[in-house]
């Protein structure tokens, strides 16, 4: 019954935000942003030696917008931290943020445990964020992610529906983002050590957002 309630509910804000935005699409305004390729390589203690390229098919999949998938190291603990950010400087084109509950089975990794953390970040109110601990084989993440846009984070993909919505009307623009940072978790490593480590990266990461994902 709740499963049969949630996709209704998608299936209604779908279909309101293909009317609305239809209705209204000569009106949209895309705001100027850096672009995600210029992204620092280095985030506090964090670096990068550069990009992960992504296959066709995967940028197929993902429709037009700007992509970025890097690998960053601390410094001093050498704990990795892998970062992919998808913005959409349009949402109109039915080019839409694809949730990773999606993505990840369909890449082979299997959720073993899914919750909700809140990020404080400095210079933000805190926020929520989807964490889940996943697996393929004999290897373990974890993961966080969340929808960012206009300088808000949301964990709820059907929150995001509707504020795209809503934004569309206020704000005459659909562009958005989504946020997503995974780590490896070793045999018998403690989660709460890992996740602290995503935790670290996050609260230096959510205050770049704003350049390349605008306000």
């Amino acid at each position: 019954m709740i499963s049969q309630l949630r996709f209704s509910l998608v299936a209604v804000l779908l279909a309101s935000a293909g009317l609305l935005l239809g209705a209204r699409n000569s009106g949209e305004i895309i705001p100027a942003h850096a672009l995600l390729a210029s992204f620092p390589r280095t985030i506090g203690s964090w670096s990068a030696a550069g990009n992960i390229p992504l296959s066709k098919d995967v940028l197929d999949v993902l429709g037009a917008g700007e992509f970025l998938l890097r690998e960053y190291q601390d410094v001093e603990t050498r704990a990795q931290v892998a970062l992919f950010i998808a913005y959409f400087p349009s949402q109109r084109a039915g080019d839409t943020i694809h949730s990773p509950q999606n993505c990840l089975p369909g890449a082979g990794w299997s959720p073993e445990r899914a919750d909700r953390i809140t990020i404080t970040a400095s210079g933000h109110s805190p926020f929520s964020a989807n964490r889940y601990v996943v697996s393929k084989g004999d290897k373990r993440q974890l993961v966080l992610y969340w929808y960012w846009a206009h300088d808000r984070g949301l964990a709820s993909e059907y929150a995001a529906k509707f504020y795209l919505v809503a934004d569309s009307i206020r704000m005459h623009r659909t562009d958005g983002s989504l946020i997503r940072i995974s780590t490896s978790v070793a045999d018998g490593q403690n989660l709460q050590a890992v996740d602290r480590i995503l935790r670290s990266f996050a609260n230096n990461l959510v205050p770049l957002l704003p350049t390349y994902v605008p306000r």
